[in-house]
This record gives structure tokens, sequence and C-alpha cells, in this order.
């Protein structure tokens, strides 16, 4: 199995050790790449639109942008490991995200990522860890991934993995390789009756819309080359 992990700090604390505690089940017999961010994607997206008007390899980060998509749509299983920032995911996972919006479903769509997992794992000092997961989870199901999983912890006891009560790490390292154990032997997923319902609506539009202009827009052109819409 190869799997890719997107970790989202630089800091070794607490979403470290309950990512190396994940990985303890699965390190053997897989391959496994690893990403930090921000170290591996500093920047956030320009708004520039190249990657939808022309290509993702004209992004002006695609250097460190496309090793990151590349591991992702050759890995089976997808790990985001990070922390809860005001409730939300941290702005360098979003700015990550930000730069996968061409491989949306109504734009370029992989059809590698209609089979993938996705685990999600994250924790806060006490708040809903909800909203920030649901920030990585939907920008997944619009990718086409159609089995996402997630766990989330709320620490209590402070924010430095050191000083929690042992009882505690012990159960939160527990949790963690059980649901790690759940991905052994993992299976291609089944693309969902939303992956299915999101990627009709999209052909569909992009159908209606190469009827409208005199030359494929990028994204039609895809469409076009996967076999996905009929030419005119």
């Amino acid at each position: 199995m190869k799997i890719t992990v997107i970790t989202g700090t630089e800091v070794q604390g607490c979403t470290y050790q309950l990512k190396e505690a994940f990985l303890s089940e699965l390190r053997q017999g897989n391959e496994i790449k690893e990403f930090y961010l921000p170290r591996d994607n500093p920047h956030f997206c320009r708004g520039c639109k190249l990657c939808f008007d022309q290509h993702e390899d004209k992004c002006p980060h695609a250097a460190h942008v496309r090793p990151i998509w590349n591991a992702i749509v050759d890995s089976d299983l997808i790990v985001w490991a990070y922390p809860v920032y005001v409730m939300r995911a941290p702005g360098h996972v979003k700015a990550l995200l930000d730069h996968f919006g061409c491989h949306w479903m109504p734009h370029r769509p992989d059809s590698k990522m209609f089979s993938k997992t996705v685990a999600i794992i994250t924790q806060s000092i006490g708040a809903p860890n909800n909203g920030a997961q649901a920030d990585v989870a939907t920008s997944m199901t619009w990718l086409g991934v159609p089995r996402v999983k997630k766990i989330g912890f709320g620490l209590i006891d402070g924010t430095i993995w050191e000083e929690l009560k042992p009882k505690r790490r012990e159960n939160f390292i527990k949790k963690t390789k059980a649901f790690a154990r759940s991905f052994k032997n993992l299976k291609p997923a089944k693309m969902s009756l939303v992956g299915k319902t999101i990627f009709a609506v999209c052909r569909k539009m992009q159908q209606n819309q190469l009827k409208k202009t005199a030359k494929p827009s990028a994204d039609a052109q895809y469409w076009l080359d996967q076999g996905w819409i009929k030419a005119r």
C-alpha cells in the first residue's frame, strides 16, 4: 500500500505524536511519503488562474505543489494530520488545498482519485474538531475521493504533549493506533452516490459550456480527452 502523509505543522508536538502513533501500525510493508506544512509548500495561491486557464504546471508554485499532488494521486491512502486553529484547519493547510482547485470535479478531476481513501487526524485544546476536519473533507469530496474517515481529540490538559496526563496520552495513542488498524488490508473505495451525482452535474455543465464556445476551454478539452463528453 502506498501512503501519503501531510502534516499541517512542523512542530513535533501533539499532532506529531498522534501521526507517529498512526504510522507505527502501518510502516511495515507499506511505502510512505511524508510532507510537512508550511515547509513543503510555503506559498499561498496568488489567484492568477493559470492552473485553470492553461495547466497546473503553469502555477508559479508548481515546484512545491506538484510533488505533493503527484504523491497523492499515486497513493492508496492519504493522511492529513493537523492541529485545530480557531476551530478551523491551519492557514497553510488551506493554502495547499487552494492549489488543488483545478483538480476539483467541475474542472479537471483525476479519475484515480475516485477510488482513494482519506484519513483525517486532528487535535485541539478543547474546541470542536468538526469544522477543521470539514475544511479538508469537503475538498477531498470535490476532488472525487469517496471514502473519508476522521478522528479528533480534545486535549483539555494543555497544548504540550509531555504536560498531558500520562493516562490521557496513553488513551490518545491507543485510539489512534486502533484507527490506523482499520486501514490495514485496504481495498479501493467505490465512488459514492454523492460523488457520482457531482460528477454527472459537472459533466452536464462541461457539455453545455462546450456548445457555447468556438474553442474548448482547458477544462472542456480535458473532459474531451478523457472521453467524458462529446465534441460538438
